[in-house]
């Protein structure tokens, strides 16, 4: 979902987010809808892209939003753009909303990964921009890695390659602040291969298994959030105890209705977080959805 915020104007005009190449058709399927929502810990939550300048609109109202989502990714050029003052003060600001579950908002700082291309010093130095701040605070709670790959890789070398990411933002967290909770999203867009979370090798806390608009969502689910050659597709709940792994990105999403659909959908096919918006293409996470965040953040808090 790479996307340059409004940091430039002249750069960002007409501005497209890169699709992910959709992924083949599903082999199987195993366990039921119902049997992927039994079990889970926790209910759905809602988790935010927000790719606009500190203290646009869209997230003014965030922090007092009730009750407030659980993640929002901020993305000050792609993470290239100086992570200074404006934007650390808008972290700390969404930092203070408070979840239905009675935590706090979690930010996190967007960074490109080119589908596991980039050097890891490219990507860790980006990394630095967010978590290496000149007064030594923690402002975001973790990394967001977008363009990831959903591939093993030959001896899961590209697994690794976003393992010692992981490991990378884990480590830098603990030497600010020993106390804190990172946290690493991966952004495939679609199923992830199960090799990503193999215990002992796991590349992030949660994985987004889907993005794209509506229609797709509705008609063009391809059975799971995970894959691997032996089982296909599948919901991936065994390896997600706690029903927090998965995220899934719905844009163009017609009406509140239909936003109300799409949380159903996204709960009984395995997601702990969810955002749907009517916000379309070419930058569909750039404006609040017409029926207001406080909607979306209460129905969720329905589910499970």
């Amino acid at each position: 979902m790479r996307s340059f915020t409004k940091t430039l104007p002249a750069l960002l005009v007409g501005a497209a987010l890169t699709a992910t190449a959709p992924a083949p058709a599903a082999v199987a399927s195993p366990g039921s809808a119902a049997a992927v929502a039994a079990d889970r810990s926790r209910g759905l939550e809602v988790a935010v892209p927000a790719y606009v300048l500190p203290g646009d609109p869209m997230l003014a109202g965030l922090p007092t939003t009730h009750p407030a989502p659980s993640i929002v990714i901020l993305n000050p050029y792609n993470g290239y753009a100086p992570f200074d003052a404006a934007w650390q003060a808008q972290a700390d600001a969404l930092r203070t909303g408070t979840t239905a579950h009675g935590s706090r908002t979690r930010v996190l700082g967007y960074v490109d990964t080119a589908h596991g291309t980039l050097p890891q010093a490219v990507v860790r130095a980006t990394v630095d921009n967010y978590l290496k701040t000149a007064d030594h605070r923690l402002h975001v709670d973790g990394i967001f890695f977008d363009q990831s790959e959903r591939d093993c890789g030959a001896a899961n070398a590209t697994r690794d390659y976003y393992a010692a990411l992981r490991a990378y933002v884990q480590e830098t967290v603990y030497a600010i602040s020993p106390q804190a909770q990172d946290l690493v999203v991966d952004n495939p867009g679609t199923a992830v291969a199960d090799c990503y979370l193999e215990p002992g090798h796991r590349t992030a806390d949660v994985f987004v298994t889907f993005e794209g608009p509506y229609a797709d969502y509705a008609g063009g689910w391809l059975g799971g959030n995970v894959f691997n050659s032996t089982a296909g597709y599948y919901s991936g709940a065994t390896l997600d105890p706690s029903g927090t792994a998965f995220w899934h990105l719905v844009y163009g999403t017609p009406d509140a209705a239909a936003m109300r659909s799409a949380l159903d959908t996204a709960y009984t096919r395995g997601a702990g977080y969810v955002y749907a918006t009517d916000d379309a293409m070419d930058i569909p996470w750039d404006a609040a959805p017409g029926w207001g965040f406080t909607a979306e953040t209460a129905y969720a808090a329905t589910k499970g």
